[in-house]
């Protein structure tokens, strides 16, 4: 990437494209932190999370928590992207890649460590991960 042809203010900039991959993101991350952070004892929630309406009491507090980080990483891309349209482009940008990129890793380790669940690790790390791949590829 030359800084030489549109300077670094165009090097800041985030395509469309990875913006709405952001978004998708964020919407992903709120409705399963919404579902593993409020909506856990129901079976039919449990059944959609973990694919077994199996409960386990003990692992209640641990998906509130898991569900606060899903809500937490949504709010940083949310964050990022209001950042990049109120003028500060670059740590909009970047706060957009880093969560971007750490939605990514962790979805990515979710399908490794939990292949069953592939379709969920699979809206964990596609939507992040084309984010970061079109913002670099700008």
């Amino acid at each position: 990437m030359g800084v030489a042809a549109g300077g670094w203010r165009t090097m800041l900039r985030m395509n469309t494209v990875a913006q709405v991959f952001a978004v998708v993101a964020a919407l992903v991350h709120l409705g399963a932190g919404t579902l593993e952070a409020f909506f856990y004892r129901r079976p039919a929630v449990r059944k959609f999370l973990t694919g077994s309406t199996a409960d386990a009491p003990e692992a209640q507090m641990w998906r509130f928590f898991i569900g606060l980080y899903n809500l937490f990483l949504a709010v940083g891309i949310l964050v990022g992207l209001v950042m990049l349209h109120r003028g500060d482009e670059s740590a909009g940008r970047a706060l957009v890649i880093y969560v971007g990129c750490f939605m990514t890793v962790s979805g990515v380790i979710f399908l490794i460590t939990h292949p069953k669940l592939w379709s969920g690790a699979l809206g964990q790390f596609v939507p992040p991960g084309a984010a970061v791949a079109a913002a670099l590829l700008t």
